[in-house]
């Protein structure tokens, strides 16, 4: 199964994501009750009302989380609110994935402010998270996940939005988004993108537990829809509807991801240049390199290169395909794909009284025997590549069966 978190329009927030959950099926009595043994763990903190109600926001029914607190403080210790999520995570009895998952959550939010104002972890202080909602939304969340057996589940992330225009808060005011927020979602890999609302969209408790989570994608997989949940944010827009949107469903065996391409024309390079251009393509992160005989302008004989990569070595393979063809332009794209799942096998076989470990790509019944290591036995058996692969396919085949 495969669960897809869509904060694509209106951003992520702990309640949001907390009441989604419920949405989507989670049990509030579970939730209601264990929330409610944080209060033995953080003084001065009491929840007087808790309930999950159905709310209508801009045209869609989602749920809401409704709370009645009574809270005497200023502010406190990031570690106290991270020493109260733990202590009842494990006094309720969740999850080891689910105690985990609430204690990074709680981590990353004071790694955050911590790196933010410049000053060590333990002396990090909360003032907007401070309040027992934000245990409440991690805590909650982690009982939601653990109650529907998320954990059990690819998750996935669409690119977050984090709306636009200023914020005020205990610091004064700073451009949306605030520093918190670029903190947490830095290196995470996870995509976000502002829209004209001019508020904040995502919070810092929702990028925390977000980033610990999810893995980022720009589109939903090829799956079939089992069931879907809203979670209703607390703010009303006129041009959206402010809710968190869950898709719960089957991930088809045939998979769909994206990946970057580069591509140019070249008709002044020989076939030992291109040649050694694969090769170092190929070293410095390439997933693959085709090049294509073509006819370009003038009727000159060419040749298309084209790169597939991953977009974290695009500086790099562009640096190597300008310095080595000569090339003055570069046309970069992003491509969709289909794929099947498969995975790195490794087979011991015995070939000749010599005893060899192979690498195969499986996908079922099917295999593709990696290039090197039929090369490398061949050398060592003194046979040709074709006459190698297929001894050592016949191994492997047996092994199979």
């Amino acid at each position: 199964m495969v669960l897809v978190i869509d904060p694509s329009i209106a951003g992520i927030s702990g309640d949001m994501l907390l009441s989604s959950l419920v949405d989507l099926g989670a049990k509030t009595s579970k939730i209601i009750s264990g929330v409610k043994e944080a209060q033995k763990f953080l003084i001065n903190s009491k929840i007087k009302k808790i309930e999950f109600n159905k709310v209508n926001k801009h045209g869609v029914n989602a749920t809401g989380l409704f709370l009645q607190l009574a809270e005497n403080f200023h502010d406190r210790k990031g570690i106290q609110i991270q020493e109260c999520i733990v202590k009842t995570a494990i006094k309720i009895g969740l999850s080891e994935n689910a105690i985990n998952f609430a204690k990074d959550s709680i981590e990353t939010l004071i790694q955050a402010e911590s790196k933010i104002h410049g000053v060590p972890k333990n002396s990090v202080h909360f003032h907007e998270a401070a309040s027992i909602d934000t245990v409440i939304d991690i805590l909650g969340t982690a009982i939601a996940l653990d109650d529907l057996k998320c954990f059990e589940h690819e998750i996935i992330s669409m690119p977050v939005a984090v709306g636009n225009g200023t914020i005020t808060f205990s610091h004064g005011t700073v451009s949306n988004p605030a520093g918190a927020i670029l903190e947490i979602f830095k290196k995470s890999g996870i995509f976000i993108s502002g829209n004209n609302a001019k508020s904040e969209l995502t919070t810092p408790t929702g990028a925390a537990m977000l980033v610990n989570l999810a893995k980022s994608r720009q589109y939903y997989p090829l799956m079939k829809i089992d069931s879907v949940g809203y979670g209703a944010g607390q703010k009303n827009f006129e041009g959206f509807s402010n809710v968190l949107k869950l898709v719960l469903g089957e991930k088809s065996t045939i998979q769909m991801d994206s990946v970057s391409i580069l591509e140019t024309n070249v008709d002044d390079v020989s076939g030992e240049v291109l040649g050694h251009l694969i090769e170092k393509l190929m070293s410095g992160g390439a997933k693959d390199v085709s090049v294509f005989p073509t006819l370009t302008k003038k009727g000159r004989p060419s040749h298309m290169i084209s790169v597939i990569y991953d977009k974290k070595d695009e500086d790099n393979l562009a640096k190597i395909l300008i310095s080595e063809t000569g090339t003055l332009g570069v046309r970069i794209r992003t491509s969709d794909r289909l794929i099947v799942p498969r995975r790195i096998s490794s087979y011991k076989i015995k070939i000749q009284n010599k005893n060899f470990t192979v690498r195969c790509k499986t996908s079922g019944k099917s295999f593709k025997i990696e290039y090197e290591d039929i090369k490398k036995i061949s050398g060592r058996l003194e046979l040709t590549f074709r006459e190698t692969e297929e001894l050592i396919k016949s191994e492997v085949k047996r092994q199979l069966k």
